[in-house]
């Protein structure tokens, strides 16, 4: 009996390594490892030179009493994700997967991988798709359709309206994502529920709150986690469509840590700028797991099925 036990803990080492081991050491690399070294990085001198003379708390002592423009980029940041996050990336995604859904299938499936079409596409030919469309002269898109079908001037919406050009830009494609996992949560919904609901008299909207919002509440849940741990530290749309601007209007904290540490070659104060956004998505993680009771995802069925 010994000589089993052993065995089967020998074999379970075995399963571990084989399927979770691959996972640690990607995790480890590419996760862990560049938090270590931007934590020691931030509490260096590192600039173009890339030499490392002391140890400080310069780069934070900087951060309280001589960066004007980092609170502004915090406050850009938590505007760009809670409009974002609330109007698309879990709103839009919502209604695009009961639209999809109460289609029919084929019809459903055809629009969905049309809305995925920006997502597969490289991130400059989105970008400049965007840049076409909010052009400030008559050959944008928009500005197109404003003179010629509404005998409308042109508008300059990327300089006007900066912030809304990206959280659009951004939400058409993060509400992609969404989409797809709130439609699989909404097919894997057993269909004699709805059978049932029709049967009793229930029209479409008493069926979307009492039979689909209900089964949806932990996708909503971790979409919006997800989300906004995603638009926390997503800059890439915004530096290829407005470049941060104008001026400072769209520059984000992760876009402007960027800048200071690729840009300006102040690497040790874009490394104490990152810890800090780390610290921000630690706290705002943490808080939405509790508010939202994710434990309960968690937790092991009260029924065995055999």
């Amino acid at each position: 009996m010994p000589d089993f036990a052993h065995a089967q803990l020998r074999r379970q080492r075995a399963n571990f390594a084989v399927f979770l081991g691959p996972a640690l050491l990607l995790l480890a690399c590419f996760f862990v490892a560049p938090v270590v070294v931007d934590l020691v990085l931030a509490f260096t001198d590192m600039d173009r030179t890339l030499a490392v003379s002391k140890l400080t708390l310069d780069n934070f002592e900087r951060m309280v009493t001589r960066d004007s423009r980092l609170l502004a980029s915090l406050g850009i940041t938590a505007i760009f994700v809670v409009s974002t996050l609330g109007i698309f990336n879990v709103t839009f995604a919502l209604l695009l997967a009961l639209t999809t859904t109460a289609v029919p299938r084929g019809m459903g499936a055809f629009f969905r991988a049309v809305w995925l079409l920006p997502r597969m596409s490289p991130s400059v030919v989105y970008a400049l798709l965007w840049l076409w469309v909010v052009d400030p002269n008559e050959r944008g898109l928009l500005n197109q359709i404003l003179v010629h079908a509404l005998d409308m001037a042109p508008i300059d919406l990327r300089n006007s309206r900066p912030l809304l050009v990206i959280v659009v830009a951004n939400g058409f494609i993060g509400a992609s994502l969404g989409m797809i996992i709130f439609t699989s949560a909404i097919r894997a919904i057993p269909e004699h529920l709805f059978h049932a609901a029709r049967a009793d008299g229930a029209g479409a909207l008493a069926i979307v709150r009492h039979i689909i919002f209900p089964a949806l509440r932990w996708p909503i849940s971790y979409m919006t986690i997800h989300q906004t741990l995603s638009l926390l530290v997503s800059f890439e749309y915004i530096l290829l469509i407005t470049a941060g601007g104008p001026f400072y209007d769209t520059t984000v904290f992760s876009l402007y840590a960027y800048r200071r540490a690729f840009e300006n070659g102040q690497y040790a104060y874009g490394a104490a700028l990152s810890l800090i956004l780390i610290v921000i998505g630690v706290i705002v993680a943490l808080g939405m797991w509790r508010l939202m009771d994710m434990q309960r995802m968690l937790q092991a069925p009260r029924i065995e099925v055999h």
